[in-house]
């Protein structure tokens, strides 16, 4: 059965989970509500949702970031500039990853958390997809006005912020393999290491002995026939 990251509900309304957590604020995650949405932005948005580049990211703001709409507008920006990136309290959010699998979206944070701090969560991670999650995915939850307020730009800016940090983490650890894997490479055959390059070595320019000038020598021959 498939499963595809990033969807789930918030009562009876679907949701894209844009973000899981937001900074300072673990209890809370940020959602669109899809059905907000105009058709051409809601069908831009599930295509890269649905994608393997989608679906390979832990969070979805982060191919959001680097994807356009239609119309050329970027998606991550054009969603906190119209309003429409809500938080909601993580424990509100239920994930449905397929039709018959469920789990609440603070019991998965709470997992991931600790999964990232070294903790023995896989199994429970896998036990919740076995039992196709601990929540009622039927039960009904109120939203709260003060809970889905629009994402203001100093707490965007904190998640793009992490965003870049965590892609810089990434590139940096990627380099640092990258160049153990080459040593190990030379290790094995020292013939595809890169040959230092001989700088080449300038040459003196000669100087030239300056010559005495032509009056000079003329005038030395008339001294000569007066004499």
């Amino acid at each position: 059965m498939l499963h595809m990251k990033h969807i789930g509900r918030h009562g009876e309304r679907k949701v894209a989970i844009v973000y899981k957590t937001v900074p300072d604020q673990d209890h809370m995650a940020l959602v669109v509500y899809t059905e907000t949405m105009n058709m051409g932005m809601h069908d831009s948005m599930m295509k890269v949702i649905e994608s393997k580049e989608g679906q390979a990211e832990n969070e979805l703001a982060d191919v959001l970031f680097r994807n356009l709409f239609t119309d050329g507008r970027k998606m991550l920006e054009t969603l906190h500039r119209e309003g429409m990136l809500k938080k909601v309290e993580a424990r509100q959010i239920i994930v449905t990853p397929n039709a018959k699998s469920s789990v609440n979206l603070g019991e998965l944070n709470d997992i991931l958390k600790e999964m990232a701090t070294g903790k023995e969560a896989s199994d429970r991670l896998a036990n919740l997809d076995k039992n196709t999650g601990l929540v009622d995915p039927t039960a009904r939850v109120v939203e709260s006005p003060s809970t889905t307020g629009a994402l203001d730009d100093n707490a965007l800016a904190q998640q793009q912020m992490a965003q870049a940090t965590r892609m810089e983490n990434e590139a940096k650890s990627l380099i640092a393999e990258s160049k153990l894997l080459l040593k190990e490479a030379y290790k094995l055959d020292s013939s595809l290491k890169p040959k230092a390059k001989k700088t080449p070595t300038k040459k003196k320019k000669a100087v030239a002995k300056k010559t005495p000038s032509t009056k000079k020598t003329v005038a030395k021959a008339k001294t000569k026939v007066k004499a």
